[in-house]
């Protein structure tokens, strides 16, 4: 199995975990944050990879980052309003954001010009994100970032073809820009942790789950370039020196930060290994990779990231600026709006008098699902609309023209906060 992060294609949630290593993102994971919220709730952020590092940070008023991009390739519609909802709520909390225009991959993989994709992130997508209320950050076009561009082609050189393309699937016809917009991606995620930027931390990627490639390879970019290695096992902890240059000098290095934290069990040069107790292995990561910035290592922590379901079009399938007569945009006018809706999917019975009888199907019905999606804040009115549904109490007309309500005032707010935040695009953009 092979996702493709440019196609629009669903998937079986469930396969994601068995298939490629994807944990479940569960209130065991989230319920130590403050003030959760509704796609923590409500099961939208469904998986992550190696979340409890972010955790950890915050738990301890650590500095950690979010980097986050955007795709300029079309109107933004609600299903890209979770993403930003996302990094809007962690920015509350205390992440240092950065968000990349990926004006080089919608060139290389879409076809867009540079100045088609700025034109397009300006007006559809960072407008909309300080209207949204995004707080003044640091937003970048990946073709004017030289950092980015030269630790994407730095980095490949632990990268193989075989290995690309077993993640993503290319083939002898794919252009090599294409190729190399990966590259492109690992030096955005990566770049935020260089000193200019914040230095070494934990760095989280909120993404739907069509972008786990980009976070596996860049994990394991991440990795193939670090000089230390932490390998937990059976009650005591391996630290491994993973190349053959300055051995004694890094063991001792590494020596001196474990005495301070924990216990040095026993040391073998000839296996370029400290065995010791710590028990915090995260700070500890951290400490060895700054170490590792001193040897003339690029010392990153592996990005963590979080993964999202997407939201259904209105006809059922994947929302998409694709097909724009079932997805829901946020410059939509309020007919264009009301039209959609009343089209809408529902889980509705064939007949009023038989869903009185019978009840409808909330689980099967886009109505329903933009409620679920943010549009209805309320847990309890949420869990109210779905019995009332379920025992028949409620039609779908009632439920369109609700929608419709929340949707209008939501989009009309949006527009006016729109016009304002044109002023304040100079605090965001670099």
């Amino acid at each position: 199995m092979i996702i493709d992060p440019w196609s629009s294609q669903k998937y079986e949630y469930e396969k994601l975990f068995e298939t490629f290593g994807i944990e479940r993102f569960d209130e065991n994971i989230w319920k130590n944050l403050p003030n959760p919220p509704f796609f923590f709730r409500r099961n939208i952020v469904f998986g992550h990879r190696d979340f409890q590092r972010v955790s950890h940070a915050i738990g301890k008023n650590a500095p950690w980052a979010i980097l986050t991009g955007l795709m300029p390739s079309g109107k933004m519609h609600l299903g890209h309003k979770i993403v930003i909802d996302q990094v809007i709520y962690y920015q509350s909390i205390g992440a240092d954001i950065t968000i990349a225009v990926a004006d080089i991959e919608s060139y290389a993989t879409r076809g867009y010009s540079l100045k088609e994709a700025k034109k397009i992130a300006i007006e559809e997508y960072i407008l909309n994100y300080i209207a949204l209320g995004l707080k003044p950050c640091r937003i970048y076009f990946q073709s004017k970032n030289e950092m980015v561009k030269d630790l994407g082609y730095l980095l490949a050189k632990k990268a193989n073809m075989s290995q690309v393309n077993a993640i993503y699937g290319f083939t002898g016809s794919t252009n090599m820009a294409h190729v190399f917009a990966p590259f492109i991606q690992t030096g955005d995620i990566l770049h935020v942790q260089m000193e200019e930027y914040g230095g070494t931390r934990p760095t989280l990627v909120p993404v739907g789950a069509d972008q786990d490639p980009h976070i596996r390879f860049c994990r394991d970019m991440a990795d193939a370039h670090r000089l230390y290695s932490i390998i937990p096992k059976e009650g005591k902890v391996g630290v491994f020196i993973k190349n053959d240059e300055q051995v004694s000098e890094l063991l001792d290095a590494a020596e001196a930060v474990v005495q301070k934290m924990g216990k040095v069990l026993e040391r073998k040069d000839d296996y370029k290994a400290l065995y010791i107790q710590v028990d915090d292995l995260f700070e500890l990561d951290q400490k060895l990779a700054r170490i590792e910035r001193e040897y003339d290592g690029y010392g990153f922590v592996a990005p963590s990231s979080t993964y999202h379901r997407f939201i259904s079009g209105l006809d059922g399938n994947k929302m998409s600026s694709s097909r724009p007569q079932h997805a829901l945009f946020l410059t939509d006018p309020p007919e264009d709006v009301k039209k959609k809706l009343w089209a809408a999917k529902t889980g509705g019975a064939q007949s009023a008098e038989e869903q009185k009888k019978n009840g409808g199907k909330p689980e099967q019905c886009m109505i329903y699902e933009l409620f679920t999606y943010g549009l209805m804040e309320d847990d309890n009115g949420l869990k109210e609309i779905y019995r009332q549904c379920r025992e028949g109490e409620l039609l779908c007309g009632h439920c369109k023209k609700r929608a419709y309500q929340l949707l209008e005032e939501f989009l009309n707010t949006l527009k006016e906060k729109r016009e304002q935040a044109k002023d304040e695009l100079k605090e965001y953009v670099e």
